[in-house]
């Protein structure tokens, strides 16, 4: 009986090894692979943003449309920082001779009311649609997806951890904007 219990111990294994193992290899392949498309854009997307010094719905929808290849959805955050000189004065109200810097921060509902504004009858190419930044000012995207890979849902059918969580992609990056290409 003990012999029987091992074969087919042993066909379980053969199995799991030979199809089972290698369809986790090829989705986790794909999701490294939707990891590397998603970086690209996110790149491409944000220095285009630094180089032009601007956001069209244009640029916004193709980065959108790049990313959606994948498969997979995402939260897209973006963080506009833009720099401000406030001079310092006393309580008096005497100037101080300096400057303190301060940072306005801008995020997606300010981004997106500029560039999608509601009930608007302007047409995608208006130029009161474009979001602008001033050279010196950050711009930054996190992108992290929403949905549970297939990569990671074969991981948690393999090891039964259905809690792990849905991010498998986090891409963040930014930078300072270089120029002001919109005047």
């Amino acid at each position: 009986m003990s012999n029987s219990v091992a074969k087919v111990f042993a066909v379980i294994i053969a199995i799991v090894l030979l199809l089972i193992w290698p369809v986790s290899t090829a989705l986790n392949k794909q999701d490294d692979i939707s990891e590397v498309v998603v970086l690209n854009s996110v790149t491409y997307f944000v220095d285009s943003v630094r180089d032009k010094g601007y956001i069209t719905p244009t640029m916004y929808n193709e980065f959108v449309d790049r990313m959606a290849l994948t498969g997979n959805t995402y939260d897209i955050q973006m963080v506009h920082r833009h720099k401000r000189y406030d001079p310092i004065y006393s309580d008096n109200g005497v100037f101080q001779a300096g400057y303190k810097v301060n940072y306005e921060e801008f995020f997606n509902a300010q981004i997106n009311a500029k560039i999608f504004p509601i009930n608007s009858s302007e047409t995608i190419d208006s130029p009161n649609r474009i979001y602008k930044f001033a050279t010196g000012d950050f711009f930054d995207v996190t992108v992290i997806n929403t949905n549970r890979t297939m990569g990671t849902l074969m991981n948690d059918f393999l090891t039964g951890g259905i809690n792990n969580p849905n991010e498998k992609i986090v891409i963040p990056y930014g930078g300072m904007v270089l120029n002001e290409d919109y005047h």
